[in-house]
């Protein structure tokens, strides 16, 4: 069994993931193709995500491939994470990883809505809920979740949730909302904000998208996830995927089977596994130059494994909070070795956690520029600073 080696594996980060100068993609639609999806549970992260991986890239790109064009598309999935998929990509998610979140989803609601005294049957007010929040977007409508609250009676109930400290009054339609967007009744739609701010107007999926492909099948779905996962983030261990899909061991083995997964060593003896036409399969990963990157707040690369050493060396601590969200990184020649943020004046500003050679800051540097001319003076706000985030702040 052929080792791939952690120097392997950087140098074909870089190529895959559209990284590395001469390696990256031609347009938005590309580079999320490249990824598998974006994370968008903030909205910068998808345009910063794509800024990092597309030269020349503007925010009208974005936006046209969003909103205009609608081959990228907002879905809540994995781990009960929102992403943006590429659309062709989206039956795949419906039939396996959206459905179990769904169901959960779900079940907890019926729960809480009961706990509440919204109905003695939560199964039966939540399916009401739904039929009339569906039947106020038929056709081409677009409405924000507050004036689907004010519009439909169904929606205006509050949940008391939590004890203690802890203990709060908030409103049912946000969880009603996330229940249709999962199960792909609706989407979210327009942004009426600006474009570091999400502000999302809903509609109804068939609305958006004109035309409702069928969902996979469950076991086809997962196939096709684990298929295009491998593609982006391969070689990884089997934890690797069952953490990144938020799925069972039992998933996870049957798409490996259902792909014809190759399983290949890794440094510190772990086994990972590539797809059987994968060239790393039989020839070592051609060496990369040295690159530069600045990367948003859970970016994909960032959040694409669970076991992250050979990038991420001792620096896990500094750049992921408590629940494992990964704040804003630097990377030189294919590992992290620190962070960015902005100063009062919106300069992005490095912050490095280990000693980087004259030619690694120089190229850090140069990208810290580009991304201030890109912003032109926005300043990115996020609800997910790192430790080292928070120190690069702090007079």
């Amino acid at each position: 069994m052929r080792v791939v080696s952690d120097t392997e594996r950087r140098a074909r980060l870089g190529r895959r993931h559209a990284l590395a100068p001469g390696h990256r993609a031609t347009d938005p639609e590309a580079a999320t193709r490249a990824m598998t999806v974006l994370h968008a549970t903030e909205a910068p992260t998808v345009y910063l995500s794509l800024w990092a991986r597309v030269d020349g890239v503007t925010v009208a790109d974005v936006d046209r491939a969003l909103y205009a064009d609608r081959t990228l598309v907002k879905q809540l999935a994995m781990r009960r994470t929102l992403f943006v998929f590429p659309r062709d990509l989206l039956p795949a998610a419906w039939g396996s990883a959206s459905a179990r979140v769904a169901a959960t989803h779900r079940s907890q609601l019926a729960k809480v809505v009961e706990q509440a005294g919204l109905a003695s049957d939560g199964r039966a007010w939540l399916d009401a809920a739904e039929r009339a929040t569906l039947a106020h977007l038929a056709g081409d409508v677009e409405r924000s979740a507050q004036q689907l609250r004010e519009e439909v009676p169904e929606l205006a109930g509050r949940l008391d949730i939590g004890k203690g400290k802890y203990a709060a009054n908030v409103s049912v339609a946000p969880r009603v909302l996330t229940q249709l967007a999962v199960e792909a009744k609706i989407v979210r739609g327009s942004n009426a904000g600006h474009w570091r701010t999400a502000r999302p107007q809903w509609t109804a999926m068939e609305t958006w998208l004109g035309e409702v492909p069928v969902p996979a099948k469950e076991r086809e779905g997962y196939a096709e996830l684990v298929r295009r996962w491998l593609a982006t983030f391969g070689p990884g261990t089997e934890a690797d995927i069952v953490w990144w899909l938020g799925a069972t061991k039992t998933a996870v083995r049957a798409a490996l089977a259902d792909v014809g997964a190759v399983e290949v060593g890794l440094d510190g003896g772990a086994v990972g596994w590539l797809l059987p036409d994968d060239p790393l399969v039989e020839e070592p990963e051609p060496p990369l130059e040295p690159w530069a990157a600045l990367l948003p707040v859970l970016d994909p690369t960032v959040m694409g494994w669970k076991e992250r050493a050979f990038y991420l060396g001792p620096h896990g601590p500094a750049l992921f909070d408590a629940n494992g969200n990964a704040g804003t990184t630097a990377w030189w020649d294919g590992r992290v070795v620190g962070c960015w943020v902005q100063d009062a004046d919106a300069v992005v500003v490095l912050h490095l956690l280990e000693d980087v050679s004259a030619e690694g800051r120089a190229a850090l540097a140069a990208e810290a520029e580009r991304l201030t001319a890109w912003l032109d003076g926005h300043k990115v706000s996020t609800v997910y600073p790192s430790a080292a985030m928070k120190q690069a702040l702090s007079p």
